[in-house]
């Protein structure tokens, strides 16, 4: 299915302006800009491999293309993704070009298996945040990372964006960007305000060599931290933990901040709004994963489980 064939310049020309303009009018996260830049260029290279382009992409052309990925055995979320990119793209062309084709118009997305997020139970949590030598200023660094996450509910990309102005330790509140640079305020636990509190005044400083960086969080070079630096050290500590590595997710402590909060009573609406969801039906996915768990708590200490 993978091709090296060059992309029409034309094309590339195309996809720059779509996304271009998809980051100015939309706000788009650079992740999904460059998911999206990655999808449209293998379309364009498998294209222009059989003599097309995107321009001139036919119906017939996206089936086929969809039915070699489908052989190569590419995941249905990915293809999800492929088409989700082509609809965007192509009535971008016939918003800016009228009359142009759009032969994504009747193609439906391929069916996703709902899958529930992976959740750590309280104690498994317990024991991920014990997981670093907070003596240390690396390990007081991902205790405190842990904790924010944790306690605040933040993706992994939210929280390596922190600046230190995001923070209000008075307050107890974080200031912060989510998808589509949406901004909320969301409130920090006195815990995690502990950590922080002893990581400012013990580790960022030690880590910033004396410089003014912007980011909260630093790496050992004193820069700002990158996803896949925290996503490295969310699994390096789960392994001391004890933790499966197959119960590990970049999410895996916004999930269990989720869950553990509808386990406790919170109300899907804040949830919604703790967590930045634009959707409240994207929050509710929650509410199986606290069912999941009240039925196994139920199987488990229940005479008639």
């Amino acid at each position: 299915m993978e091709t090296q064939a060059s992309i029409d310049a034309a094309d590339r020309a195309d996809i720059d302006l779509f996304l271009e303009r998809a980051w100015s009018e939309e706000g788009l996260a650079d992740l999904t800009l460059a998911a999206y830049r990655s999808d449209l260029e293998g379309f364009a290279r498998w294209q222009a491999a059989r003599g097309r382009s995107l321009v001139d992409a036919a119906r017939e052309d996206i089936f086929r293309y969809l039915g070699e990925r489908g052989a190569a055995q590419v995941k249905a979320r990915s293809n999800a993704r492929l088409l989700s990119a082509l609809r965007r793209y192509y009535a971008h062309r016939a918003r800016v070009q009228p009359g142009a084709d759009n032969p994504t118009l009747l193609l439906q997305p391929p069916k996703l298996p709902r899958g529930l997020p992976k959740a750590l139970s309280e104690r498994e949590v317990e024991s991920l945040l014990r997981a670093p030598d907070d003596a240390t200023p690396l390990g007081l660094r991902d205790r405190t990372m842990f904790e924010l996450m944790y306690a605040s509910g933040l993706r992994v990309s939210e929280l390596v964006g922190l600046p230190l102005a995001a923070l209000n330790l008075r307050q107890g509140v974080l200031r912060v960007t989510g998808k589509g640079g949406k901004e909320r305020l969301v409130p920090v636990g006195e815990v995690a305000q502990d950590w922080l509190q002893r990581y400012l005044a013990e580790a960022r400083p030690t880590l910033a060599r004396g410089r003014l960086p912007a980011a909260l969080f630093l790496s050992r070079r004193g820069e700002g931290m990158t996803r896949q630096m925290a996503w490295s050290l969310v699994k390096k500590h789960a392994l001391a933990a004890g933790i499966e590595s197959k119960r590990i997710s970049p999410h895996v402590l916004r999930h269990s901040f989720a869950t553990h909060l509808l386990n406790h009573g919170a109300d899907l609406r804040v949830l919604q709004m703790l967590l930045g969801h634009s959707s409240l039906s994207t929050t509710q996915i929650y509410t199986l994963v606290a069912k999941e768990g009240l039925k196994r708590l139920h199987a488990q200490h229940h005479p008639r489980g």
